[in-house]
């Protein structure tokens, strides 16, 4: 085997260690040749290049050393000038001769000596072939001209007193200004300013012209007036400025030609300064220049990355962000890749915008707009995706390299990112925060078919608002729930907070009932001190620990009200009222004003179960008693926990049902076996045994395994809710999911229909007849166009004309655009839409965030726009943890011990509640819920032109239809011979079916419509007081606890999917 180690020369010592430590010489005897290269800088001209020229430091300073020998040079002129006596006569020799004092003379003579020579060897340096390139040069001319006549009065001493024009070493000085300038940048790395060149130019030129006319017609009046310097100045002062008061003129044709010459150069070279400042003014305007690296230091401020700016947005990120008292003093500096929209200029034009904001053209991608930005000084980055593009996905893809550059550029700067779409979300796992708006669309509107006005209690949580909207109003529904809309969501730590501190120790219902009770706040959620993940409404069974952080809802957060404590008499008097008869509770005085609440204190000592309960109205009492309102405990008793069929899949009646149904379908419980897109937060929900094959989810058309061809051929149990769209995205699976979730019961499991188009046959056959809900999505290929308010144009008028003809339908949609709200349901002659479109008017005035809010599309929960939750982004900034509540809210995540959302409606059996109040203890004291707020429903007669219209035009209609009944009814001789389940069939062939189904519907649109003057009023109202009545149809919010969590062994393992695909495992996965 050959010895590799002998072929192999050995490495030179620079390279080994070991030849250093041992002194081994042998590479001296090494026949291998070193090689330099780069040897013609080590020649004498180029290191002198080197040194004068290429070196930015040592050229900046022989450019510094030259500025200063010209500025001597001008100042010793100035000197000779004012030491020299005044000359006797007007000889011509006064022109040519001065009086020069030998002092003077030698520091000329060395200055002069010092220039040329250093004149000469730049020259030389800079050589590159063509000698008169070099001596053509304006400043070696000027240098010739001062330097020489000094270095021959060297050599003949009678030219010592000959007039040099020292004075034009001011234009050298300038040049050397200029010079100086650039090589200052290129020393310090820093990307020099244009205008502030331009600027330095435009005053140097100016102090130059007039420096010269001035020490120039005062040697020339030499012979004339004899003006001294000031005199000089004054004159060129009053005739460049063009006021001319002709007390000092010049006397001489010398001095008069030379004001000419100078007036001719100035009006030759100061437009050109000015126009090229005014141009790069405009550009800088355009691009916004940049943001002080001082006032970085100095001040705190957040960048805004956007690929264009509109006002809306613009708008609602500002009145979001300044909203916070704490974010007053901070700057926003606006990075933008298009041009300052018109509108959008008009405003940061605004004295209170001007000041704080800052727009800069550039793109999130250049290292040098995100240096402009001073982007690793921000506080925080919001980077914001186009919902206006057609194509969504390539929006993303935007929004992802601007993260991925911001994060390269400042990895310490915390990212608040909008994505637009669910899939591309784990390219940005490294944000701080994220929103994807499909996440949250999907999940709103599911929500919405569950529990009324989901997105409208979601939206007026994430909004900043006083609760000051709608108090000029003469109705009382718009007072309450303007005043209930500036309920938020706030954070304190127990052990330093007045609301929750005398809680320690006992459980979280008792804790959230007496803090209601007693404040009016109503505690939500909590976290651990060791533990990130929030809970939301934990159940009696948690313990409340001094370190845990509350999370509760109120008009404004804690450190900002005052306290107003009453006497120990009257509260004990007032604790009283609350659990005897029917008598009024007292009112709470929430004054909500400027950030700042005061609230009425009432005793909350605390009662034992044996105390006094609530006594049952008389009224409704005759056969059977109800049960009083037990006490809330401090601490849970598990036996006395009634989950309100939360597990009732144990019912009698859906274990009857189960019975009847177990042949067809077999639900189990467990996670989804797939997800659609990475990132998705697995959901434990119902499932079925078997994979159903994909032939039978078309609804249109029969396979062989069934041969339904409509959705009353199924036979649904459950109304259905249809879901309008134009693509099946991945978006749908958090619409599916919350309506699917493991702690709805199984028979209110609704089924739902996707309808990828929507004519009016298709609508039949989807069974929109007898659906719970219609959800109509966005369309993605409307979301461009040349106005970007027309985006919602074919979503409204689709609405409208299901509206239309289908009134007692209940429809959600959702738009692009907030504004566009106004026309859902529009009718043109409703005077009570008038009247809240000018009220929507007077709060835009008055600067409410929440001006649309009064709309009644809005307030009852049919519509919202997604652009609404941007805010909840901007709030994040302030509130860490609105992310993470909205998305336990809406179910896009869970989190084990955390509860869910959902809702219960108020019966005429529960009416004997009376109270709020009394209804939070209920709910505390048996299921361990959470009320949050009321959707409350009225009635409200509107007296119309329309609907007396309506009236009339309804009568004709069924009449002519009755008669296009008879008709039709003849000729149905020649469809008998058809199978019996003519509802099947195709349109083409049976004619007959889709001209009735249009009568039909059209009949029971009329019929509708002929009622529709009793117009209905639906709203929310958040945290209501407690002593707010309960009225009839009203639909509770409440925040269950996690029925997980009062199982053994509740917490679901991923084992559970496989077990619940098979039928011995059934037991174990049902609740």
């Amino acid at each position: 085997m050959v010895d590799l180690e002998s072929e192999v020369p050995p490495l030179p010592p620079r390279y080994r260690f070991r030849d250093l430590l041992l002194g081994d010489q042998g590479w001296q005897h090494d026949d291998r040749v070193q090689v330099e290269f780069y040897m013609n800088e080590n020649t004498f001209k180029e290191r002198l290049k080197l040194f004068f020229i290429k070196n930015q430091r040592s050229s900046l300073r022989i450019r510094l050393f030259n500025f200063s020998l010209k500025v001597l040079s001008c100042l010793l002129y100035i000197i000779r000038v004012l030491l020299e006596k005044p000359s006797q006569g007007d000889e011509w020799s006064h022109i040519f001769w001065v009086n020069r004092s030998l002092p003077l003379w030698g520091l000329q003579v060395l200055v002069a000596l010092i220039s040329l020579f250093e004149t000469i060897l730049l020259g030389y340096l800079s050589y590159k072939g063509n000698i008169w390139e070099q001596i053509l040069r304006i400043p070696f001319i000027l240098e010739i001209i001062n330097a020489v006549p000094f270095v021959i009065s060297i050599f003949w001493p009678s030219l010592r007193n000959l007039f040099v024009p020292v004075f034009l070493n001011c234009w050298l000085a300038k040049h050397a200004l200029e010079n100086m300038i650039n090589d200052l940048h290129r020393a310090i790395q820093r990307t020099q300013s244009a205008m502030f060149n331009q600027v330095l130019i435009l005053i140097s030129t100016l102090l130059c012209l007039i420096f010269t006319c001035i020490c120039g017609i005062q040697h020339l009046e030499r012979i004339g007036k004899k003006l001294n310097l000031f005199d000089s100045l004054y004159f060129c002062i009053v005739t460049f400025s063009t006021v001319g008061f002709g007390d000092v003129t010049p006397e001489t044709w010398s001095s008069k030609l030379f004001v000419v010459a100078m007036i001719c150069v100035a009006l030759v070279v100061l437009p050109i300064q000015f126009e090229q400042l005014a141009y790069l003014w405009m550009e800088r305007q355009k691009s916004g220049g940049n943001y002080s690296r001082h006032r970085a230091q100095t001040e705190k401020h957040v960048v805004l990355c956007v690929s264009s700016l509109k006002i809306d947005l613009l708008m609602d990120f500002l009145n979001e962000f300044y909203a916070h008292p704490r974010l007053q003093d901070y700057y926003v500096v606006i990075l933008c890749p298009t041009e300052m929209d018109v509108q959008v200029r008009r405003v940061l034009q605004i004295p209170m915008w001007s000041q704080r904001v800052i727009y800069l053209q550039g793109s999130a991608l250049k290292d040098q707009d995100l240096l402009r930005a001073k982007m690793d000084d921000a506080e925080a980055c919001f980077i914001l995706s186009s919902r206006c593009e057609v194509d969504r996905t390539s929006s993303d893809h935007q929004t992802i390299l601007r993260a991925w550059a911001v994060k390269d550029f400042a990895p310490n700067c915390p990212l608040y990112v909008q994505i637009l779409k669910p899939e591309n979300k784990f390219h940005i796992k490294f944000a701080d925060h994220v929103v994807c708006e499909e996440e949250f669309k999907y999940a709103m509107l599911a929500l919405n078919c569950i529990c009324p006005a989901t997105s409208t209690l979601i939206t007026l949580l994430v909004h900043t608002s006083r609760g000051q909207e709608g108090q000029q109003s003469p109705e009382q529904w718009q007072k309450t729930y303007g005043r209930c809309s500036g309920n938020e969501v706030y954070h304190i730590t127990l052990e330093e907070s007045t609301f929750f501190a005398e809680y320690e120790g006992k459980s979280f219902t008792y804790a959230s009932f007496h803090a209601h009770k007693k404040f009016g706040v109503c505690l939500i959620g909590v976290r651990r001190e060791d533990n990130k993940n929030i809970l939301l409404n934990p159940g009696p069974r948690y313990i409340m620990n001094a370190t845990d952080i509350c999370f509760y809802i109120n008009i404004t957060k804690e450190e900002n009200s005052a306290f107003k404590h009453q006497d120990q008499q009257n509260g004990s008097n007032a604790s009283r009222s609350f659990y005897h008869g029917p008598s009024r509770l007292p009112v709470h005085s929430i004054i909500a004003s400027m950030g700042t609440v005061a609230i009425d204190l009432q005793d909350t000592s605390c009662r034992s179960a044996s105390g006094p309960t609530l006594a049952l109205p008389t009224e409704g009492l005759k056969e059977v008693r109800r049960p009083s309102i037990a006490p809330v405990l401090e601490v849970a008793d598990t036996t006395s926990i009634q989950m309100c069929d939360l597990l009732s899949d144990q019912s009698e009646d859906e274990t009857a049902s189960e019975e009847k149904m177990s042949s067809n379908l077999e639900y189990a419980k467990g996670y989804p076996p797939y997800s659609p897109y990475i990132g998705s937060s697995p959901t434990f929900c119902h499932l079925l045994h078997e994979k159903v094959p994909f032939c039978c989810l078309r609804l249109d058309k029969s396979c062989q395994h069934n041969y339904y061809e409509d959705a009353k051929a199924y036979g649904f149990k459950n109304k259905l809710i249809i879901v309008a769209a134009e693509t099946a995205g991945n978006g749908l699976y958090n619409f599916i999911v919350p309506l699917r979730a493991y702690y709805r019961p199984k028979k209110e499991l609704n089924p739902i229909v996707l309808l990828l188009d929507n004519p009016l046959d298709d609508l039949l056959r989807c069974g929109v007849t007898f659906a719970a809900n219609m959800v109509v999505v966005d369309k993605e290929s409307t979301m461009s166009a040349e106005e970007d308010y027309m985006a919602d144009a074919k979503t409204i008028v689709n609405v409208q004309t299901l509206f239309r003809l289908f009134s007692s339908l209940s429809i959600i949609t959702e738009l692009t655009h907030p504004a566009n709200m106004r026309f859902m349901q529009f009718r043109a002659k409703d005077c009570y839409s008038l009247a809240l479109s000018k009220l929507e008017k007077k709060e835009r005035e008055r600067g409410s965030n929440l001006a649309f809010m009064f709309r009644l599309p809005f307030a009852a929960g049919r519509v919202f726009s997604i652009s609404m939750l941007d805010t909840l982004l901007y709030q994040s900034f302030v509130k860490d943890y609105m992310i993470s509540i909205t998305r336990l809210l809406l179910g896009l995540d869970t989190t084990p011990g955390s509860g869910f959302l959902c809702s219960i409606k108020i019966t005429e059996d529960d009416l004997w509640i009376r109270t709020y109040a009394r209804l939070y203890q209920k709910l505390c004291s048996s299921s361990g819920d959470v009320p949050i707020g009321i959707y409350r429903t009225e009635s409200q007669k509107l007296a119309t032109s329309e609907s007396r219209e309506m009236a009339s035009q309804s009568q004709i209609s069924i009449s002519v239809e009755e008669w296009e009944d008879t008709k039709d009814y003849k000729e149905q001789g020649h469809h008998r011979g058809n199978h019996h389940n003519s509802t099947s069939s195709d349109q083409s062939d049976h004619p007959l079916l889709r001209r009735k189904s249009m009568q039909w519907a059209r009949r029971l649109s009329r019929k509708d419509e002929m009622n529709d003057h009793q117009s209905i009023l639906s709203y929310i109202l958040i945290n209501p007081s407690p002593d707010t009545r309960l009225e009839l149809n009203d639909v509770v919010y409440l925040i269950r606890p996690d029925p997980l969590a009062y199982l053994p062994n509740s917490e679901p393992s991923q084992n559970s999917i496989c077990n619940a695909t098979c039928p011995d495992s059934r037991e174990e996965t049902q609740l």
